[in-house]
């Protein structure tokens, strides 16, 4: 069969895991073209096919563009006659699309609402912690008496249903579903270790990591201030007894009196420079980063490196991190908590390598000359090594350029993710 079309993704979705393992189960092959997230779902072409700029997008030969992942591996499914992936029947396929809408809106949602907060993507709120908790839970015991008489979750033979609620729990059990949840579960856990290991879905899934306690909310780290000693008041005076309503009158001319300015940041006493950091990164956002006319051009032409400094940042505990997208999720938590230092700031940092074999790193353009003042206000700012590149050393311009363009590699790992800390963080 030839490729249906193009599908447009990062290998980080769990919506992208879905619709692989569907087109690997259907016997169904797609183009999957380079693809630069938050550059090319900006351009004009990928826009007049995908309105929305959203992704994963399939732009289908027959000349069908489609977004929403559940849509996408629900056409794909359909493609070959004698699939079975949407079930025998009408009634089957009512099943499907079932559980399939369960399995996203029971369990999926409640993983990343969680992930979102504890990452520092929305306030955390202990009260809404528990409700998505307890409502995941609920979504597994009933997964759970569902599978207790059946080995496929419709008929006898797989489904998109079973490979939708599989790349789920997939998910689930590397952070929220773990040991002594999973020792209540035998069942899904059966099902999963019977879908991820079908040989036409080994190559998609790979083997799930098993998170022995589920994530939980850390409060940042305040930063404690000594106490100065208190000074002994001046003796003063005795105080002539005044009537009441002068003592209101004088009361209330001290409450007009303005209180002391706050202390200036530091990197604003710096002498002005000519590097305008926020015409950089509009001309990050809208120019292609290499090539003539690029924003690494604008760059070059227009950095002060007497007001602006440039570093190179690397993750300390590479050795921890898991799935591709849950690293991406942990740099865009970190620049979140960057927000007080927005205006002197900018980044881009990125996963290379692979699920359980990845690395953290990118490149920081930041006011002044010193690290530490930009980077502090993250309580988490210790987890990374700082390094001032310097531009004129070959070595240190090809990492911040690539750093930039995306396309940064380090001992063999390429970029898979990225984010950029901008005027509004992500764009």
């Amino acid at each position: 069969m030839a490729p249906i079309g193009k599908l447009y993704s990062v290998p980080s979705m769990n919506q992208t895991t879905i619709i692989k393992a569907t087109a690997a189960a259907a016997g169904v092959e797609f183009e999957e073209p380079e693809y630069k997230h938050y550059e090319d779902n900006k351009k004009p072409d990928f826009l007049a096919k995908f309105p929305h700029g959203k992704i994963p997008a399939l732009e289908c030969a027959n000349g069908l563009n489609l977004t929403e992942g559940a849509a996408i591996a629900r056409y794909i499914a359909s493609i070959p006659p004698n699939s079975g992936l949407l079930g025998g029947t009408l009634e089957d396929a009512a099943l499907v699309d079932q559980y399939v809408h369960f399995a996203e809106s029971e369990i999926h949602l409640c993983t990343e609402f969680i992930y979102l907060m504890l990452n520092g993507y929305m306030p955390y709120n202990k009260a809404i912690h528990t409700t998505m908790t307890e409502r995941q839970i609920r979504g597994f015991n009933s997964l759970e008496t569902i599978l207790l008489t059946r080995t496929y979750l419709v008929g006898e033979r797989l489904t998109l249903a079973d490979i939708t609620v599989a790349s789920v729990i997939f998910l689930a059990v590397s952070y929220t579903l773990d040991a002594p949840l999973r020792a209540k579960y035998p069942n899904i856990l059966r099902h999963l270790d019977l879908i991820i290991n079908q040989p036409k879905l080994k190559g998609v899934f790979g083997q799930p990591t098993f998170v022995e306690k589920a994530a939980q909310y850390t409060p940042p780290a305040k930063e404690k201030k000594e106490k100065e000693p208190k000074q002994p008041a001046p003796a003063q005076a005795p105080k002539k007894e005044k009537p009441k309503k002068a003592e209101e009158d004088e009361e209330e001319e001290e409450s007009l009196v303005p209180e002391e300015p706050k202390a200036k940041n530091p990197l604003d006493l710096l002498p002005k420079s000519t590097f305008n950091l926020e015409d950089w990164k509009r001309a990050y956002s809208n120019k292609d980063t290499r090539g003539p006319g690029g924003s690494l051009e604008w760059f070059y032409e227009n950095f002060d490196r007497e007001g602006f400094s440039v570093y190179r940042v690397d993750f300390k505990y590479n050795e921890e991190l898991t799935l591709v997208f849950m690293s991406s999720n942990q740099i865009g938590g970190f620049f979140n908590r960057l927000e007080a230092s927005r205006k002197y700031l900018f980044g881009s940092i990125g996963v290379l390598g692979e699920a359980n074999n990845s690395i953290i790193a990118g490149a920081l353009i930041l006011r002044g000359q010193d690290v530490k003042p930009v980077v502090e206000v993250a309580p988490d700012y210790e987890s990374y090594i700082y390094r001032k590149l310097d531009l004129e050393n070959a070595e240190d311009k090809a990492f911040f350029e690539g750093a930039l363009a995306w396309d940064l590699e380090i001992d063999g790992k390429k970029w898979q993710d990225g984010k950029n800390v901008s005027w509004r963080f992500f764009f």
